[in-house]
């Protein structure tokens, strides 16, 4: 049985004048994304590697989100549709047990909808865990099974 970690950035700052690729996170943002982290490890989660589109806040939320864990940054996943996303797993380490990916919307609601199902929304900073039996090479919809979500506060 191999997990998934599904994160979308956290919240980003609107700048005027700055380009997407470059918005930063906002202080929120950056407290929402090492909460996720927080409660990912209190899942007994521990990414084995990440999965990052190199856009600056999905950057920060992979660095607060999982410190110290290797972070591979693909160019792919910046404004991918959930197929894309799902053929970037498909090459990931097949010695991986758990991978995650810190992406944007609405792919990467997209994606953990297609493999696990379900009826959630996917906030900035939110995740999803997918266990998943098949080898990330043979990753198709529908295989999966939603086994824990979270999603900062509704509130702010």
């Amino acid at each position: 049985m191999r997990t998934l970690i599904v994160l979308r950035h956290a919240k980003a700052a609107s700048v005027p004048g700055l380009v997407d690729w470059e918005r930063p996170l906002t202080d929120q943002g950056e407290q929402d994304a090492k909460r996720a982290g927080e409660e990912i490890r209190a899942a007994g989660l521990v990414p084995d590697v990440v999965l990052c589109s190199p856009a600056a806040r999905t950057r920060r939320t992979a660095e607060l989100a999982f410190p110290g864990v290797e972070v591979s940054y693909e160019q792919d996943i910046y404004e991918a549709y959930p197929d894309e996303l799902l053929e970037l797993l498909r090459r990931a380490d097949p010695e991986a047990g758990t991978v995650a990916l810190c992406g944007h919307n609405p792919g990467v609601h997209e994606l953990a909808l297609g493999l696990a199902g379900g009826d959630y929304g996917f906030r900035p900073g939110s995740f999803a865990a997918i266990a998943v039996e098949p080898p990330w090479e043979q990753l198709s919809p529908g295989e999966g099974r939603l086994i824990n979500r979270w999603a900062p506060d509704k509130e702010r």
